[in-house]
């Protein structure tokens, strides 16, 4: 997932996208223990889509603070 395509999420949307990425990386946890896992890279890009997921939600979450405050 590309980050502008997070950008126009609302803050829900991105913790749901997050918690799916995380229980994908976790069944890809799993299938690497098994043997069954035969894409190995996909561990690398789920890893930086859950990254990018948390900074965006934390920035959206500092400006709404900010938001916040200044009223």
């Amino acid at each position: 997932m590309k980050a502008a395509e997070i950008r126009k999420m609302k803050i829900p949307q991105i913790e749901e996208a997050l918690m799916d990425a995380r229980h994908e990386l976790l069944n890809l946890r799993f299938q690497t223990i098994t043997g069954q896992l035969t894409d190995t890279s996909r561990i690398r890009f789920v890893r930086r889509d859950i990254a990018r997921m948390e900074t965006i939600l934390r920035e959206k979450q500092l400006a709404e603070m900010a938001e916040e405050s200044e009223a």
